[in-house]
């Protein structure tokens, strides 16, 4: 296979720390609790009093301990979260080999660990001061939030600034001024931060974190034109490595790349015949390239709104799931009035009990462009009347794509346009009241049934908890 060249020394080149917060809502409830972020075994859990409770966060003690990773059901736990004992059942589902030892061990843990509710308010509060500290450090245009846990920093304007000894290389700058972050994190926040550095561009500085900076000591690493081959084409497994998941990974390995090297030195135009445009980009991004720049936003062509959520229950009769099923299509509704869009797709998720063994429904339709409640949320009564079946119901989704702009209104000779007309009226008349006085101030009757699940949601922040509920 010939080997890639590619001349480094015309593309463009950044000073870029990548800063991503260890164990972010984790440490955050430890620090809350006067706890070491690090040493102590803590994971954040929604519905955490019962056995379908879901692991949003984990300390890193915590997921060395029980094997762990940020996202799984309490069942998937080698142990029962109420009595804290030692559950044969989870662990054989595991395939855990049990030992006496291994019990012991794992009842020991069980007894240090804490299990708290997502606090999102919190952790929103614990985001802007991270934000107001990355802003000493650079221009609010300079840093691009990727999640609320880590983000980059475009560092290039102002290393000689924080960093005035030019028998420095920018490198050794560029690790002194992310290890000055650090330190700032930390002493404001109690947590800890890892930071994957790169005088190149941000794609590298992202990659030095994934696979460098979370290994080491100081928790940073540096990776830039240079690092390529030793470092980027090292990357075996296609999935550790920036933009590729399983499903693009099993069609590379289909052409014979099986790792980043492969990937590095295989022929452009047989990917881009595979992948079209990507894999042009797949190409130049296993070569250490990358134009991009921290403070040019992204902007998707097309735009879409949805809200899902994880039932508390199982949802068993077929009214009470059309209940939550129309109060997430009104709020989505809600959303797009208030950019003044129009739906042409609807579409919808049901996702059933893991004890039902049935398939997840998924489903989509093309629509007339319309911001109407009322119709949106026939829509989605219709596909979900069209599809379910029947089975006990735990998370469900509701989505509105392709949005588009329009200044009119579509009336046919075959619809009743008096009502049309009126509904519109009296829904902006509900914008209105909602807008000055909350959500909840004006609500359908159904609010009041068992079923319903507005009230409780409208309490949430991010889907979770955001109050002070669950500080012991």
């Amino acid at each position: 296979m010939t080997m890639t060249i590619i001349d480094y020394t015309k593309e463009p080149c950044s000073d870029i720390a990548f800063i991503d917060i260890k164990s972010f809502y984790a440490s955050v409830e430890c620090v809350q609790r006067g706890f070491h972020p690090l040493t102590t075994s803590l994971c954040v859990m929604s519905n955490a009093d019962n056995s379908s409770g879901l692991i949003l966060a984990s300390s890193p003690t915590f997921k060395k301990v029980f094997g762990k990773e940020n996202v799984g059901r309490s069942r998937e736990l080698p142990f029962d979260i109420n009595t804290r004992k030692f559950s044969f059942e989870n662990a054989k589902r595991q395939g855990i080999i049990i030992t006496k030892k291994y019990v012991d061990f794992i009842e020991y843990w069980a007894k240090q660990t804490y299990i708290v509710p997502p606090r999102m308010a919190i952790y929103i509060q614990e985001n802007m001061k991270i934000q107001k500290i990355l802003e000493n450090y650079a221009p609010r245009q300079d840093i691009c939030p990727y999640s609320i846990d880590e983000g980059f920093v475009d560092l290039t304007s102002s290393l000689d600034y924080f960093v005035k000894d030019s028998t420095l290389s920018k490198k050794q700058k560029l690790d002194i001024v992310s290890t000055k972050i650090q330190y700032d994190i930390y002493r404001q926040t109690g947590v800890y931060s890892t930071v994957g550095m790169s005088n190149a561009n941000p794609l590298l500085a992202k990659l030095a974190l994934d696979n460098e900076a979370k290994q080491n000591k100081n928790m940073r690493a540096n990776w830039s034109y240079e690092d390529v081959e030793d470092k980027v084409w090292s990357i075996q497994n296609l999935t550790d490595f920036w933009g590729i998941g399983s499903r693009i990974a099993k069609r590379l390995k289909k052409l014979a790349i099986f790792n980043i090297r492969d990937l590095a030195n295989a022929n452009p135009d047989i990917l881009k015949k595979e992948f079209g445009v990507m894999g042009v980009q797949l190409w130049f991004h296993a070569n250490g390239v990358d134009e991009s720049k921290v403070s040019i936003s992204y902007t998707p062509l097309t735009k879409g709104l949805g809200n899902s959520q994880i039932l508390p229950r199982n949802y068993t009769e077929k009214h009470d799931i059309e209940i939550v099923l129309s109060e997430m299509a009104e709020q989505v509704a809600t959303r797009i009035r208030r950019i003044n869009r129009y739906a042409t797709v609807v579409a919808i998720h049901i996702g059933f009990s893991s004890s039902e063994c049935k398939k997840s429904i998924n489903a989509s339709m093309k629509i007339s462009p319309t911001k109407s409640i009322y119709e949106l949320t026939n829509h989605v009564l219709f596909l979900f009347r069209q599809k379910y079946t029947g089975g006990s119901v735990r998370s469900i989704a509701v989505r509105y794509d392709k949005l588009v702009e329009q200044d009119y209104e579509v009336l046919t000779f075959f619809d009743d346009n008096e009502k049309k007309i009126k509904m519109e009226k009296l829904e902006d008349s509900i914008d209105e009241i909602r807008e000055k006085f909350g959500y909840l101030s004006i609500q359908k009757a159904t609010s009041l049934m068992d079923g319903s699940r507005v009230r409780q949601r409208s309490k949430l922040i991010g889907g979770h908890c955001g109050g002070m509920d669950g500080i012991t």
